[in-house]
Parts: C-alpha cells; structure tokens; sequence
C-alpha cells in the first residue's frame, strides 16, 4: 500500500508541536475575581530575581529563565526537567489598569494581579425625570451639577 505524503499536513503537525512544547514551560492559569484578573503562572526551579514582566501599550510579557546546574563526571540517565529561557505575552484589551499590575512569586508560582480600570467597571445610571424639555436642557443640568461638587 502507498503512502501519501503531504507536506501541508506535516508543517501543521510540526508547527502544533513546536507551538505546544513552548507552551508547556510556562502553564498558566486566568480567571477574573471581582474587579480583577488574577494570573498565576507555573515557574517551579525559577530564580525569583530572573522573572521580568513588563508592559507595553495593552503588551503584558513575561520572561524567566532556569539555569540547570549541572554536575560534572555524572553520566546521567534520565534530564527531563528543562533549562533555558521562557516567555509569554498576553494581550490585555481595553478596560485594564496597566499601572495597578502587581505580581508577587512564591512556592514556584508567579500569581500577577490585573486590575480592571475604573472605567470598564459596572456601574449604576441614574434615571431623572421631570419637565426636562430636551436632551441638551439634561446635560446643562447634569454639567452644572458636576460642576458644583
């Protein structure tokens, strides 16, 4: 029986698997907690002092790096623990509070608190009502209210 090759298949196949093996050196954990998303990444074996996470515009990046001390005159029989440099992005959308962002390492986790802004918070309108003629003659209103506090 012939076999087939294809090589649009195998790209794709080598692509998810180079995709999923970059992934597996730094798995992580999102979810949103009130007015906030908490980020908790795995990082066991990583120095604390070599985690770097910066923001730019709606950018979060995450680097780290694992030295893997090595002992010389060992043969080794199995190393399946990874060294070497990780990093992830996350873009962050609108509504979030880029300066507020706090991170905190601890027990091998890296737990990164993502504020919501105050603008992308739910809040309460309030409903006037009266003998206000027009729209415009509302905001003169709601202006000078604004205005007086």
């Amino acid at each position: 029986m012939a076999t087939r090759f294809d090589p649009f298949r195998e790209f794709d196949r080598l692509a998810q698997a180079v995709r999923s093996e970059s992934l597996r050196g730094m798995p992580m954990d999102l979810y949103r907690e009130d007015d906030r998303y908490v980020l908790s990444v795995d990082l066991p074996g990583i120095d604390p002092g070599s985690v770097d996470i910066d923001v730019d515009g709606q950018l979060l990046t995450i680097r780290a790096e694992r030295t893997l001390r090595g002992k010389d005159g060992v043969q080794w029989l199995t190393r399946e623990r990874e060294g070497g440099s990780f990093l992830r992005q996350l873009s962050l959308g609108q509504g979030i509070d880029t300066e507020g962002i706090s991170a905190h390492y601890d027990n091998g986790v890296l737990n990164v608190i993502i504020p919501v802004s105050e603008k992308a918070k739910p809040r309460r309108i309030e409903v006037q009502s009266g003998s206000c003629v027009s729209l415009g003659a509302v905001e003169e209103k709601h202006d000078a209210e604004a205005v007086s506090a």
